[in-house]
């Protein structure tokens, strides 16, 4: 039963899915203890409001594409089956009970962190599921950070935003190599964000 273990889970609008998630997945899948990464597509995250929202259906295809050739990184779209808006909480016990041999811990990036005790049961996901932290950039440290159940993991800091993406489209601008090629050409082809 140990194969497969320990699940990392992403979550995110990724809209659209764009190379600053992809990368912080991989570093999360290849340099971590992870035995894999889901990258969890949230429908409707309670913190952001949903306004510019592409449909679900579509973010979560255009994230499959993104990772079809990684044995590392799948992509779940759990959370479209829960009440919504998606607590992360829910998902967890939603997922751990469905999946008893499997141990998931949450990725977040540091910027989260700091905003963590705002989410919905926060001292339970930190206890039960861990934390794993990756770096961003400008960001101030929280008490957090030296929680047990914390685990920074090292990774290049990047700074690259789904908004300025959606930018760059409304603009005709080229989002070439911001995204996966296969991203790149399901937005052109179904005239996303425009």
């Amino acid at each position: 039963m140990t194969q497969n273990k320990k699940i990392g889970l992403f979550f995110g609008s990724f809209n659209p899915i764009h190379i600053g998630h992809l990368i912080i997945a991989n570093v999360m899948a290849e340099n971590a203890d992870l035995n894999k990464v889901w990258l969890v597509v949230s429908p409707q995250n309670p913190l952001k409001p949903s306004k510019g929202l592409l449909h679900e259906f579509d973010r979560y295809d255009m994230a499959k594409a993104a990772v079809a050739d990684h044995h590392k990184i799948e992509v779940s779209d759990v959370e479209f089956h829960l009440p919504k808006p998606s607590f992360t909480i829910h998902t967890l016990a939603y997922l751990s009970e469905k999946h008893p041999g499997k141990e998931f811990k949450v990725i977040i990036g540091q910027d989260n962190l700091e905003s963590f005790k705002k989410w919905k049961n926060y001292e339970q996901i930190l206890e039960q599921y861990e934390l794993y932290v990756y770096p961003r950039p400008d960001v101030t440290n929280t008490e957090l950070i030296r929680h047990p159940n914390v685990k920074m993991i090292e990774a290049p800091l990047l700074d690259i935003s789904a908004t300025y993406i959606r930018q760059c489209i409304k603009a005709n601008k080229s989002i070439r190599y911001l995204v996966p090629e296969s991203v790149e050409n399901m937005i052109r082809l179904k005239n996303f964000y425009h």
